[in-house]
């Protein structure tokens, strides 16, 4: 049994995930494997083979909840999956002991090599997809009382266990609020400078149909009567406005997608 310890990345697929499998796939001669692999966010793979069925991959992932205040059923997830992944993919239910899904990836089904990279791609998206499940279900959830008397509660979302973030549903946009805390005083420093240029750069014409970027050194007023502890940062606030109406965000998934983007 191997075990593996990965960095956060900004891609949508897990590199170090899509790297395991593909050199499964190329592999002249099959050997098994028992493989663990953790990624930031508390994200733990494992991938399993045996020599009794070569073409046949098990991926199990664990996965905390965006919000431990909701409920997810995963139902969605599969859905989503099933919808991006190829035949390639098999949902096993009930998933592996200790894990929220297990997939079942059969290899001779992919129809050719050229394919294989953007087949193993979509499959390395699962965690990306299971967020975008839990965000989905939450934000069309929303207590519609609180909305029609023009309260717009902040939803908590935990991505790492010490770096909580926030996300505001209003009638014709989500707004994304990041609290930015850094180790370094320099990291601090540089951090206030890039996000004050930011705002200046998203504020022209050029960028127009970009999100819209603000920051400030206070919580911006969507996070009062939040816990000062979840607001106590050296770095400030930073917030993404989404707009429901613009051309890009027709569909809850696509607004879904790009406020995850973020994070």
């Amino acid at each position: 049994m191997r075990r593996e310890l990965s960095m956060a990345c900004f891609e949508r697929a897990s590199p170090a995930l899509k790297g395991i499998l593909l050199k499964l796939y190329r592999a002249e001669k099959h050997v098994e494997i028992d493989h663990h692999l953790y990624e930031f966010g508390s994200v733990e793979y494992h991938v399993q083979s045996s020599a009794a069925d070569p073409n046949c991959i098990y991926l199990s992932i664990s996965t905390p909840l965006l919000s431990q205040g909701v409920e997810h059923s995963y139902g969605l997830s599969k859905q989503m999956l099933k919808e991006v992944c190829s035949d390639a993919v098999e949902i096993v239910e009930p998933p592996r002991q200790g894990y929220q899904l297990t997939l079942k990836l059969d290899f001779s089904k992919i129809p050719t090599e050229k394919e294989s990279e953007k087949v193993i791609r979509q499959i390395s998206s699962v965690q990306a997809v299971i967020l975008s499940s839990q965000l989905k279900e939450m934000l069309e959830n929303v207590n519609s009382q609180d909305a029609s008397q023009g309260m717009y509660k902040p939803i908590k979302l935990v991505y790492h266990p010490r770096e909580p973030f926030y996300v505001i549903k209003q009638p014709q946009k989500i707004t994304a609020v990041f609290p930015m805390r850094f180790k370094e005083p320099s990291d601090v420093i540089i951090a206030t400078a890039f996000f004050q240029e930011l705002m200046d750069v998203g504020s022209s014409e050029k960028w127009a149909k970009a999100p819209p970027c603000t920051w400030s050194p206070i919580p911006p007023p969507e996070l009062r009567g939040e816990p000062i502890e979840d607001l106590s940062t050296n770095g400030g606030f930073v917030s993404f406005g989404i707009l429901l109406s613009c051309p890009e965000s027709k569909t809850m998934h696509s607004m879904v997608k790009k406020t995850l983007a973020l994070t």
